[in-house]
C-alpha cells in the first residue's frame, strides 16, 4: 500500500481496522513517511505491538500446568475457581472451564486483577471460546448450615457436574475435592498461574456480580450493586440501619446482629 498518497486521517482510519498482530506488515512503509504525525504514529504502533508480544508471552506462561497434562495425554482439562467466599451476603459461586489447547485470550488473569469492564469482555470471550463451562451456586442458607469451605466445595462439585463434557483432569484454586473420581491438582494462587483457573475465576466472578446486581433491585437500600455483599463500611452501616435481609449470611454476622432479620 502506498501511504504517501493518503492523508494522515485516512492512514489512521486504515490502521484502526488492522489487528495488532498485523502491524508489522505496515510499520516499515509508514516509517519512511517524513510527516511528524506519522512518525509519532509509528512509535505508537511499535509500542502497541511490543506490548502485544509481551502479553502473548505472559499468557503462554499461564499454560504451564495445562501443557504438562496435555503432554501426558490428558487433553480435557477443567480449571475450577470460586467467587464469594468472603462476603456477608449472597451465594458462593464456582465455575469450571475447559479451554481448547493453547488458546490465546488477551488480558486473561485472576479476576481480582481485572477491571469490571475488562471482566465483562473476558466473560464473553471465554464463553465464545471454551469447550465447556459449568457453574455451581450455593446459597447463603446452605453456607450457614455447612460453613463456607464446605459450601465452596459443594459449588465446585456442582460446576464440574454441570460441564457439558467430562474432564480428564481438574486444576483447582487452592482446594482439594473429595468424593470425585477425576484426577485433580490443587494450585495455591492458581488463578494467577493457570489459564483455565483464571478463566474460571472470571466466569465465577461475573456470574456472582450479576446475581448481586439483581439483589440490588430487590433490596436497593443495601446498595449491593456497589459492594456485592462484601463487608464494606457502607454495607455494615446499612445492616445497622435496616437489619439483615434473607440473603445475608447469619453465621458471618451473628456477633453483630444476632438472629435479627428483615424479611421484607
Amino acid at each position: 500500500m502506498n501511504f504517501y498518497e493518503l492523508s494522515v486521517k485516512d492512514i489512521k482510519n486504515f490502521i484502526n481496522n488492522v489487528s495488532v498482530e498485523n502491524y508489522t506488515k505496515y510499520i516499515p512503509s509508514l516509517a519512511q513517511d517524513e510527516r511528524q504525525s506519522i512518525k509519532q504514529l509509528v512509535k505508537t504502533l511499535k509500542k502497541r505491538h511490543n506490548d502485544y508480544l509481551a502479553e502473548q508471552k505472559r499468557v503462554e506462561k499461564l499454560w504451564y500446568y495445562e501443557n504438562q497434562l496435555i503432554r501426558s495425554g490428558q487433553e480435557i482439562i477443567a480449571g475450577i475457581d470460586e467467587a464469594g467466599r468472603g462476603p456477608l451476603a449472597g451465594p458462593v459461586v464456582a465455575a469450571a472451564v475447559i479451554l481448547p489447547g493453547n488458546t490465546f485470550i488477551e488480558g486473561i488473569n485472576d479476576s481480582k486483577k481485572v477491571s469490571i469492564k475488562k471482566r465483562e469482555v473476558l466473560f464473553e470471550t471465554i464463553n465464545n471460546q471454551a469447550l465447556g463451562i459449568g457453574v455451581g451456586i450455593v446459597d447463603n442458607h446452605t453456607i450457614d448450615k455447612i460453613n463456607i469451605l464446605n459450601a465452596t466445595k459443594k459449588a465446585m462439585l456442582q460446576a464440574i457436574k454441570n460441564l457439558p463434557i467430562s474432564p480428564q483432569h481438574l486444576l483447582i484454586d487452592a482446594v482439594k475435592l473429595a468424593d470425585i473420581h477425576i484426577k485433580q491438582t490443587s494450585i495455591v494462587q492458581g488463578d494467577s498461574k493457570s489459564i483455565s483457573i483464571a478463566a474460571a475465576s472470571i466466569v465465577a466472578k461475573v456470574t456472582r456480580d450479576r446475581i448481586m446486581d439483581a439483589y440490588h433491585d430487590k433490596y436497593p437500600q443495601y446498595r449491593f450493586i456497589t459492594h456485592k455483599g462484601y463487608g464494606t463500611k457502607e454495607h455494615y452501616h446499612h445492616i445497622q440501619c435496616y437489619g439483615l435481609t434473607p440473603i445475608h449470611r447469619k453465621s458471618f454476622l451473628k456477633n453483630i446482629m444476632g438472629d435479627r432479620t428483615n424479611e421484607d
